[in-house]
């Protein structure tokens, strides 16, 4: 691949405020496992390489199993989730998948099951890995 433009090199107050909502999201009350298993299935589903080699490394530093790291994509078919985890893993593939739309479906279980302030980070967090996917992928950084 032709080298593609660097983001932060052209355009550093933009790439600054996303990082700053990357920071934000750092400080939030997410869960370690929370943040990981969305930055990987949202990465997952967008074929970000780069942020699944990064995210997966992630994940197995906060201690998920290898095993619950392999299924993540096969989620539903998999009992090493808790009921919240699967809250989170649909409504990241919903909100990665927006042009199909959030259900009310997966919307209330997961309003059911957080308070509006913890479900408010995990949509922030699920749109911020979405932008790095989008950013990552369109300027052509790659997996080493």
């Amino acid at each position: 691949m032709k080298p593609r433009i660097v983001i932060p090199n052209v355009a550093p107050e933009a790439y600054q405020a996303l990082m700053n909502l990357e920071k934000y999201i750092s400080t939030t009350s997410l869960t370690p496992v929370h943040k990981e298993l969305i930055k990987i299935r949202a990465s997952q589903i967008n074929g970000c390489a780069f942020c699944i080699n990064m995210h997966t490394a992630d994940a197995r530093k906060h201690g998920i199993s290898e095993q619950r790291i392999y299924l993540i994509s096969a989620w539903r078919e998999a009992d090493f989730y808790t009921e919240e985890e699967k809250a989170i893993l649909a409504l990241t593939e919903q909100v990665t998948l927006i042009g199909n739309h959030v259900s009310d479906e997966v919307y209330e279980n997961a309003a059911k099951l957080f308070d509006e302030k913890y479900l408010a980070e995990i949509l922030l967090a699920i749109i911020t890995i979405n932008s790095w996917n989008r950013l990552a992928i369109t300027t052509g950084m790659r997996a080493s």
